[in-house]
């Protein structure tokens, strides 16, 4: 080829990658997002909700919707009753409970899918906007989302993920001379704050963007200063920031909960998700692209979270897609010269609706009836049927003492029962930690420490606590009330004869 000519392919190859980082909407991204629609969605509505965060959250939100306050003191548990507690996901917290009113159960996971669903829109979006074609972006969003799954918790943090992915999209726009989309930061912000108390890592982003970014820095500079007074606008002010703090060096958060602990390579997401690292060193060494300082402090800050604590690894993830998406859109810009529209739109347009559709029908309440043996809504560390059968026996007395999943779900369920501890890691010293630990594992010396619980009922796991439960099987002081697959409860007796007479009408199955 002549040198005209090698100019010419030069020159349309540019103008092919500067179509796709002005990224014109077509029909088949409309079939993509169907497909990605349906993937995501279908993973988020089968995925069981697991009690953990969920359950007591439910039960704020439900406090602070009649009583219009926000709890400032203690009342979940018995044994820090009395005490300040802060609660900086109230938003969230509410916005489960109106979702429970509303439609139950299958309300809440629908607004999971949702929640999950527009964060990876948001990852899609971005890869888009850095030159990947529909194809790519989606292949790399469907990548993020399958190694982040085991972060879809019914939790506050989805808020979170679509914010962060919201703050993503917007910096990425302005990397490319858009500003317009700017003022979403404060609002973004604005919502943050009260939902979740990762909001710091908007200025994260933002900072690094600011720093590295080729766009308009003033007015990312003003964005960002409206952004942090915006994170003022809350129940607690300047406190919000405060709480941040205090959860990165709480001490009972660091060494007892383990999304806080590093990344072990356990699991297939885990898999996806070292294997995704490994790969991207030799991807940003062949393709020889510069990223730009901005997108490396990306890289290496989220990296480094993510590679400090569990539950950051998924905001790692959605930045690794748009750096990936990034590389590769110049290799695959230059298998072609041309931008063709799709020779059949309304197929595109049709398809991807369908595909949106189709993910509604695994939604629990919908699925039962076309799937005999569907997965069941909550998970199998939910103590509903022990729940149930203690509440129908008011005759047996507290204080509870119970495990740490099944905490979240009695402090709903039974509201009239607080618990010696539950999955609020920051609210309970490390004492108290190290305590329930011991008697969990029926260590040596746990009667005498279960004794300084003044617990007098107990709700044991018996698949997460089963030499506590062998233990109280073979310990005088404690009778047996009820067993099924999941729990057992057991109950204080001063008389052998105490025993004998609450039997007299046990109900559990095995």
């Amino acid at each position: 080829m002549n040198r005209d000519g090698d100019l010419r392919t030069r020159i349309a190859l540019r103008y092919t990658f500067a179509m796709n980082l002005e990224y014109h909407f077509d029909s088949r991204d409309v079939l993509w997002i169907g497909l990605i629609a349906f993937v995501i969605l279908a993973i988020a509505f089968l995925l069981p909700i697991y009690p953990n965060d969920f359950w007591w959250y439910l039960r704020i939100g439900k406090e602070i919707i009649q009583a219009r306050a926000i709890p400032e003191l203690e009342t979940l548990s018995y044994y820090q009753a009395g005490n300040p507690v802060v609660y900086p996901a109230w938003l969230a917290g509410c916005a489960f409970w109106f979702t429970q009113q509303l439609a139950g159960i299958s309300g809440n996971a629908g607004l999971r899918g949702s929640l999950v669903f527009g964060f990876y829109i948001f990852v899609w979006l971005s890869c888009r906007r850095v030159g990947a074609g529909p194809a790519l972006a989606s292949g790399l969003t469907l990548l993020a989302a399958l190694a982040g799954s085991s972060n879809w918790g019914a939790r506050p943090q989805l808020f979170a993920y679509l914010l962060f992915g919201l703050s993503l999209w917007v910096l990425i726009c302005w990397r490319n001379g858009d500003n317009r989309k700017l003022w979403l930061l404060p609002v973004a912000s604005l919502v943050w704050v009260n939902v979740h108390g990762s909001f710091p890592l908007l200025f994260l982003l933002g900072a690094a963007a600011w720093i590295g970014g080729s766009g308009d820095r003033r007015r990312l500079a003003i964005a960002l200063g409206f952004a942090l007074g915006a994170t003022l606008i809350n129940p607690s002010g300047l406190n919000a920031w405060g709480y941040f703090v205090d959860m990165i060096g709480n001490e009972s958060v660091r060494e007892f909960s383990s999304e806080w602990r590093p990344p072990v390579n356990q699991g297939w997401q885990a898999g996806l998700f070292y294997a995704w690292c490994l790969l991207f060193v030799p991807l940003a060494a062949r393709t020889g692209r510069k990223l730009g300082l901005g997108v490396w402090l990306w890289f290496l800050g989220f990296g480094w979270l993510a590679f400090s604590g569990v539950r950051n690894v998924i905001f790692f993830l959605g930045v690794l897609a748009v750096l990936s998406a990034k590389l590769l859109a110049p290799l695959r810009a230059g298998q072609t010269t041309t931008l063709s529209k799709s020779p059949h739109p309304r197929l595109n347009y049709g398809l991807g609706a369908i595909l949106m559709a189709l993910s509604v029908l695994f939604l629990p309440g919908l699925r039962e009836r076309w799937w005999t043996n569907s997965p069941a809504t909550l998970s199998t560390t939910t103590p509903v049927a022990a729940a149930e059968w203690l509440r129908n026996h008011p005759d047996l007395s507290g204080p509870l003492w119970s495990d740490l999943a099944f905490a979240s779900y009695v402090e709903y369920a039974l509201p009239n029962r607080p618990v010696w501890i539950d999955t609020r890691f920051e609210v309970y010293p490390v004492e108290q930690w190290e305590r329930y630990v011991a008697i969990s594992q029926a260590d040596p010396g746990w009667e005498i420490l279960l004794e300084g619980t003044g617990a007098r009922l107990l709700m044991v796991s018996r698949v997460d606590q089963p030499r506590l439960v062998e233990a109280l099987k073979q310990a005088s002081t404690w009778c047996e009330q009820y067993r099924d697959t999941v729990a057992v409860i057991f109950s204080r007796q001063h008389r052998e004869s105490d025993c004998q007479a609450t039997q007299v009408g046990w109900g559990g199955n095995d």
